[in-house]
């Protein structure tokens, strides 16, 4: 059994609140990038200043599953 069961609640929820903000992240930028609606004045205009997001939304997303795999694999551990 855990022995300290409040501060690995607090933890899990810790975990959840990150994985919440890196959703909300993807969804903010992704539709940013490719939503309804023109970038600036149209879809034409402005296309030399814009730039494809999902490689940086990769490196983001495969960090935070990292992190969050560690951190379960050593809460796991713990018990």
């Amino acid at each position: 059994m855990a022995k300290n069961r409040p501060a690995q609640f607090v933890f899990g929820v810790a975990l959840l609140a990150l994985a919440g903000s890196i959703m909300a992240f993807n969804v903010i930028n992704i539709n940013e990038a490719f939503g309804d609606g023109p970038p600036y004045y149209g879809r034409t205009t402005n296309m030399d200043k814009w730039f494809n997001p999902l490689p940086a939304l990769a490196a983001v997303d495969s960090l935070a599953v990292l992190v969050i795999a560690v951190c379960l694999y050593f809460m796991r551990r713990k018990r």
